[in-house]
């Protein structure tokens, strides 16, 4: 469907603010969307994204309609035939306080023109992305922006360390807004308690339910609490991974990270579960891990890098247990972090 061409519903509904051709956020997001990227319309960023709207990735920083405009052109100049398939809309908030939105992509794509990390490699890729927007009068006001890029580095062919060295070779100003919102950040995440906290009902409060479990698994450190919270043959999507499927892969999974990084601590800093799917209940959750880079495995041996992983994840709960989990992070940029820390 051309949302360009679809007729305006003429009721805004409780979208105050917004045109009136937008029924609710889901309808929002997938419009602009569309028209942006498959449409070619970049220059609707000036309409839909604010002057001065913060956009926060684990590798970068930028600030305003006109860095996003710049930046889809450089991704479309690379990628000409992009198209984001919207597997998942989850979203929360209302016209006052911002509408939050959960969007969870597929991206498919050829690399016909200059790439990230080289020249083109006409090669045809396909990775997960997350953009979570807070939008509010008719506009995308803040978002963070988690897209699985080593999966992308590997599917052009390149060896993902030796892009994590390449990138880590380049200044980073310690004064710049990037370089303090990591800071700031891992420093932020760094104080989240470590007390294990009672579980409401799933079915009452899911929102509730999947705070507390991420809670004590993550900072409580109860794994066993995985029992809870995911049923047993769960599967989990998760970014440069093969797809894992039950309680027990899901767990080696998250001991990958935590072997990494022992003294990590976890924070939920958004949490909603108004869906654009019907089939089961669902739940996002925009997260942020901080820690040291102290433990083998993973990442390759211990740098004593701080490391700061900005994520999100969607959950699917039926009889209120997890049944399926997406979860999306830029790997690739946390081993920039590591390889930085290495090379300093």
């Amino acid at each position: 469907m051309y949302f360009d061409n679809a007729p305006a519903s003429g009721n805004a509904g409780n979208m105050r603010g917004f045109d009136s051709e937008f029924t609710d956020i889901v309808d929002y997001i997938l419009r602009i969307t569309y028209r942006i990227w498959e449409g070619k319309q970049v220059g609707l960023c000036y309409d839909y994204y604010s002057e001065d709207c913060p956009v926060y990735t684990l590798g970068g920083y930028v600030e305003g309609y006109e860095q996003v405009v710049q930046n889809t052109l450089k991704t479309l100049s690379g990628y000409p035939d992009r198209t984001l398939h919207a597997d998942n809309i989850v979203w929360g908030g209302d016209a006052e306080t911002g509408y939050h939105s959960s969007h969870l992509i597929c991206t498919n794509m050829t690399n016909l023109g200059p790439n990230e990390f080289g020249p083109a490699t006409g090669k045809r890729v396909q990775i997960q992305v997350i953009a979570h927007c807070v939008c509010k009068d008719n506009r995308i006001v803040e978002e963070w922006l988690v897209r699985d890029n080593y999966s992308l580095a590997e599917q052009l062919g390149y060896e993902p360390v030796e892009i994590a060295r390449q990138l880590a070779a380049k200044p980073l100003d310690p004064q710049s807004v990037y370089a303090q919102w990591l800071t700031t950040e891992h420093a932020r995440v760094s104080e989240q308690h470590r007390e294990r906290i009672e579980y409401p009902s799933a079915e009452d409060n899911r929102e509730g339910f999947i705070q507390a479990a991420l809670q004590n698994i993550w900072n409580a450190r109860l794994l066993g609490e995985a029992n809870v919270l995911y049923a047993e043959n769960a599967r989990l999507h998760a970014s440069a991974r093969d797809d894992m499927e039950g309680i027990g892969s899901i767990l080696r999974f998250y001991l990958d990270i935590m072997g990494a990084m022992p003294d990590a601590r976890f924070s939920a800093d958004y949490v909603c579960s108004n869906a654009m799917n019907q089939d089961g209940d669902y739940v996002a959750v925009r997260w942020t891990i901080a820690g040291t880079h102290t433990g083998n495995g993973r990442w390759g041996d211990a740098s004593g890098a701080p490391v700061l992983i900005l994520g999100e994840s969607q959950y699917k709960l039926q009889n209120g247990k997890v049944v399926e989990e997406w979860l999306v992070y830029d790997e690739l940029a946390v081993l920039t972090q590591i390889e930085r820390a290495r090379q300093a």
